[in-house]
């Protein structure tokens, strides 16, 4: 099985990706994955996407929640439920 990819989508200065990504670190270790942090604001194709949402988690490269994470279905997604 392929290891799973958990991205963040944020921004400096967001204070809801601070809380995301705190949250995100978490429930990432419970898996055994990393975190990769990505600035919406680095990629114009990115903030056209998802500038008006951050933060948003995606899980293999697929949206999964933005604005805050949706710990209980990530949780389930990830198989640590």
């Amino acid at each position: 099985m392929p290891e799973r990819e958990l991205q963040l989508l944020t921004r400096e200065g967001c204070h809801l990706c601070v809380a995301a990504a705190e949250t995100l670190d978490r429930l990432a270790a419970e898996a055994g994955l990393a975190v990769t942090a990505v600035d919406v604001d680095a990629d114009p194709d990115l903030q056209a996407e998802f500038g008006d949402r951050v933060p948003v988690v995606l899980l293999d490269g697929r949206e999964h929640s933005y604005f805050t994470v949706d710990v209980d279905r990530l949780r389930r997604d990830l198989g640590t439920a």
